[in-house]
C-alpha cells in the first residue's frame, strides 16, 4: 500500500436545526491508503451515503476535515471543488446517471470531455474490451440492459483513470453474476492503476474482499 491519500478528521454532518436537527456523520476520523479496497457496511440511513458523498465533494460537512492527496477539500470554492471532482474522483451510483441522448461512448468520454482534454482511445478501448461494451460502442443507453447501463457507468468512472473511485452500493441492481463480473473490472483497474476505492455495499461477499471494512451505525465509524 501506499502513503495516505485520504485522511477525515472529526468529521460531523448534521441536517436540520434544532429539534429537527440530525447527526448524520458524528466525530469521524480515519485514513485510507494509496490502493486500498474500503468497504463500507451499515444498515440504511445509517450515514454510508452521506460519508462518500462528503468525500466525493457532492456535500459540504458541518465541520471537521477531509483531506484528499494532502489537500483539504473542506477549504475549497465551488470552481476548485469542481476541478477536483472532475481530475481526482470517479463516482459509481447505483442509478447510472446515463445522458439518454448521448451514445455508449459518448457517456464514457463525458468527463474527459468535461475537462476540454483528449480521451486515450487505446484506453477506451480496453475498457470497452473489459466490459464487453465494444459492440455497443454506438448505442444508446435505452437499448441495453440493466447490467450493460452500469458497466457503462463504470467505464465512464475510470475513463480519465482517476485515483479515487468512490462507488455506492454499484451492484445493487445486478444479478450475481453481473454484481462477480463489475467487482473483478473494478478491483484489475485499482490494482493496475494503483487507485483507491471506496465501496459501499450490503453484500457481504464483496465487502469480504477489501482490504478492510467500515462499519457505519447512528454516524459512527469503526473498523473491522
Amino acid at each position: 500500500m501506499g502513503d495516505v491519500i485520504i485522511k477525515v478528521e472529526n468529521l460531523m454532518k448534521q441536517y436540520g436545526t434544532g429539534e429537527n436537527a440530525f447527526l448524520a456523520l458524528n466525530d469521524i476520523s480515519f485514513e485510507v491508503n494509496t490502493g486500498e479496497f474500503i468497504a463500507v457496511t451499515g444498515e440504511s440511513g445509517s450515514g454510508k451515503t452521506t460519508l462518500l458523498n462528503c468525500i466525493g465533494s457532492l456535500h459540504t460537512s458541518t465541520s471537521g476535515k477531509i483531506i484528499v492527496d494532502g489537500m483539504d477539500i473542506t477549504k475549497q470554492n465551488d470552481s476548485e471543488l469542481s476541478v477536483y471532482r472532475r481530475r481526482k474522483i470517479g463516482f459509481i451510483f447505483q442509478s447510472y446517471n446515463l445522458i439518454p441522448v448521448l451514445n455508449i461512448e459518448e457517456n464514457i468520454v463525458l468527463p474527459i470531455n468535461l475537462d476540454n482534454a483528449e480521451p486515450d482511445m487505446d484506453y477506451l478501448n480496453e475498457l470497452l474490451s473489459v466490459t464487453g461494451l465494444e459492440s455497443k460502442r454506438t448505442n444508446f443507453p435505452h437499448e441495453l440492459s440493466g447490467g450493460q447501463q452500469q458497466r457503462v457507468a463504470f467505464a465512464r468512472a475510470l475513463i480519465h483513470k482517476p485515483p479515487i473511485i468512490l462507488a455506492d452500493e454499484p451492484t445493487g441492481n445486478l444479478d450475481s453474476k453481473n454484481s462477480k463480473e463489475i467487482i473483478t473490472i473494478l478491483k484489475n483497474s485499482i490494482k493496475k492503476y494503483n487507485q483507491t476505492l471506496i465501496l459501499i455495499t450490503h453484500d457481504g461477499s464483496i465487502a469480504a474482499q477489501a482490504d478492510r471494512i467500515f462499519r457505519i451505525a447512528d454516524g459512527v465509524v469503526t473498523e473491522g
